[in-house]
Formats: structure tokens, C-alpha cells, sequence
């Protein structure tokens, strides 16, 4: 392990042959955060203010780049969705105390990835958070991400393909706090995928809607830069 600032510590986990970098602080006993950056050159670098401030707030908070990101090894190419999903569950199963609640922060790609851990920790999770997210069919699921001509873009770009997903059930059948970030201007997400997001929220959770007019679809570097934003959004998951 090694000290970084603010009281954040950076350790490493090794998992299905790669070495997994991860960036925890705060205490046990509240809830533990993990915040999951999006897909292409998202890091978990640009959720350390957000690590910060769920610390800050009494919670065990944890980020981590997915492999073939930032400092953690392996390639891109060979990542999928079931990967990222079985690394998240790796990273909390040996980080986060056992009797703390979850609370799930996913950001773009990574809304298919807190859907399928709602899924899996069901009533353990006490707060989602989505920012900007995606969600995909589960014919994309296990497919690697391969390059920009791959089978998983070509099945992405299906039209209508993400209304199958099953990331959209999971979050219909999810009864805890929900907040969802949603920027002014989003050129990757379609709108249709954020009010159905939003539909299946609003079907059992207490949700709220955050609305940022000015940012765009990187929330991540939005909330880095904007602390009065990054904690309103922290407070509502906290607090509501």
C-alpha cells in the first residue's frame, strides 16, 4: 500500500491474472462507495475528489481502474462487460467490511455495470448512483470489447438493442435510493436511454433526478472539477 493525498490509499488486487489498481479511504461502518469509471480512457484518477468526499461523509470508499485502464494491467481489447462486472464484485468481496452496506456509483459504461451488482447484492445495496449511464443487451455481455470494428460495437449500435437489456429489470426491481446525473448535453448517451433509466428508477426506488444544464457527458471530470456539484451528489445518495 502506499499513502496518496487526502488520506486516500493506493494498494493493488490481483484478480483473474491482472493486477487491479485501487484507491480506498474512510472508515468501515456506514456504507462502502465504489465508484466505477465509464469505458475508452476513463480512469479511476478523475473519482478521487469523489473518493474524498464519501470518506469525508463516514463512508469506506473505494475506486479502481478496470484492466486494460489507467495503472491497472491487461488490455482493453480482451475486457467485456461480464469482466468488468466480475471485477468490481473481486474488488468489493475483499475491500469492503462484509456487514457495510453499498452504495454504487457507475458512470457511462459503468450503469450496466452497478445493474448487474444490484443484481447480485441485492438487498445489501442502500444507494445507486448513475451518472450519465449506459445500458446493453445481453447478447453484448460477454463478448470482449475488441476494437472499434468488433462484434461488440457492431452489437452496441444495434438499434433499439438496449431496450433488451436486463440491466433495465434490475433497476425496476430495485427498491433503495437512486440519483441520477444527468448532463445538459450528451452526445454518446441518447435520450431515450436516460428516460428509460429513469422510468425503470422510478418503478420501486426513492430516486431523485440531478440535473447539471452545464456539463456534458464526462460527469466524472465534471464532478473533479466542480465541488459544489460532486457534493450535492453526495448528499443526495447520503442523505435521501
Amino acid at each position: 500500500m502506499n499513502e496518496l493525498t487526502d488520506g486516500l490509499t493506493g494498494f493493488t488486487h490481483a484478480y483473474d491474472g491482472e493486477r487491479l489498481s485501487v484507491v480506498g479511504a474512510g472508515p468501515a461502518g456506514r456504507a462502502t462507495a465504489v465508484l466505477l469509471h465509464g469505458a475508452g480512457n476513463g480512469s479511476k484518477e478523475r473519482l478521487l475528489p469523489l473518493v474524498a468526499d464519501f470518506a469525508a461523509r463516514g463512508c469506506r470508499a473505494l475506486a479502481f481502474d478496470f484492466s486494460g485502464h489507467g495503472d491497472s494491467t491487461g488490455a482493453l481489447a480482451e475486457l467485456s462487460l461480464r469482466r468488468r462486472y466480475e471485477q468490481a464484485v473481486a474488488v468489493l468481496d475483499a475491500h469492503a467490511p462484509a456487514d457495510d452496506p453499498l452504495v454504487l456509483v457507475g458512470f457511462s459504461m459503468s450503469g450496466q455495470t452497478v445493474a448487474d451488482l444490484v443484481r447480485h447484492y441485492r438487498g445489501r445495496v442502500a444507494a445507486v448512483g448513475l451518472c450519465a449511464p449506459a445500458v446493453y443487451s445481453s447478447a453484448a455481455w460477454e463478448v470482449p470489447f475488441g476494437t472499434g470494428d468488433s462484434r461488440f460495437s457492431e452489437l452496441i449500435r444495434t438499434p433499439d438493442g438496449w431496450r433488451r437489456s436486463p440491466a433495465l429489470e434490475a433497476l425496476r426491481s430495485y427498491g433503495g435510493r437512486a440519483v441520477l446525473a444527468v448532463p445538459g448535453t450528451d452526445t454518446i448517451i441518447p435520450p431515450e436511454v436516460t428516460e428509460a433509466v429513469q422510468e425503470a428508477l422510478s418503478a420501486r426506488a426513492r430516486y431523485t433526478r440531478l440535473e447539471l444544464p452545464d456539463a456534458e457527458h464526462m460527469l466524472g471530470l465534471w464532478f473533479r472539477d466542480h465541488a459544489e456539484d460532486r457534493r450535492a451528489f453526495v448528499t443526495a445518495l447520503l442523505e435521501g
